[in-house]
C-alpha cells in the first residue's frame, strides 16, 4: 500500500524538517484528537525529539497539536514495536492469517491500557501505519 499525503501532511512535515533535520518519511494527521504522527528515517529518532526533548517541544508549540515521532524500521516486527511505543513491548511475531500478514505484539498486562490508548486509538495508528509500510493487515495482543 502507497503512502499518500496531503497539503496538511506535506505542510508539517516541511516544518518537522526544517526546525530539527530528521527526515520524515510518513505522517499521520488525526484532526479529532488534534495530533499528528511523524515516521521519521531510522536513526533520527535523536534529531527529532533532540536533547531533553526541547526540539519536539518547539515543534509541538508552533503547531499547536499533540505531535508522536515513531521510528522507522525495514524490519516488521521492530517497525510494529517502535509504533506501540512508548509502551513496554516484550516482543512482536508476524505470522499469516487467511493470506494477510498480521502481527502478534507481547505485552505486559500493565501496558494493555498504554498500548490500547483512549478509545483504541494508540492501537489504530499502529494497524494503520503497519498496513502503509509493511502491508500488516492487523495487529493483536498477546
Amino acid at each position: 500500500m502507497g503512502v499518500k499525503l496531503g497539503a496538511d501532511e506535506m505542510r508539517y512535515i516541511a516544518l518537522l524538517e526544517k526546525l530539527t533535520g530528521a527526515n520524515v518519511c510518513d505522517c499521520l494527521v488525526d484532526e479529532r484528537g488534534n495530533e499528528v504522527t511523524f515516521v521519521v528515517r531510522s536513526g533520527d529518532i535523536g534529531l527529532a525529539i533532540g536533547k531533553g526533548g526541547c526540539r519536539i517541544k518547539r515543534v509541538k508549540q508552533m503547531m499547536g497539536k499533540s505531535v508522536e515521532v515513531i521510528e522507522y524500521s525495514d524490519d516488521p516486527a521492530e517497525f510494529v514495536k517502535n509504533a506501540l511505543g512508548p509502551a513496554k513491548v516484550r516482543g512482536v511475531t508476524i505470522a499469516e492469517r487467511e493470506g494477510k500478514k498480521v502481527a502478534l505484539a507481547e505485552v505486559e498486562s500493565l501496558n494493555r491500557g498504554r498500548v490500547i490508548g483512549r478509545g483504541g486509538k494508540n492501537i489504530q495508528r499502529a494497524k494503520l501505519l503497519a498496513l502503509r509500510h509493511h502491508d500488516i493487515h492487523d495487529i493483536s495482543l498477546a
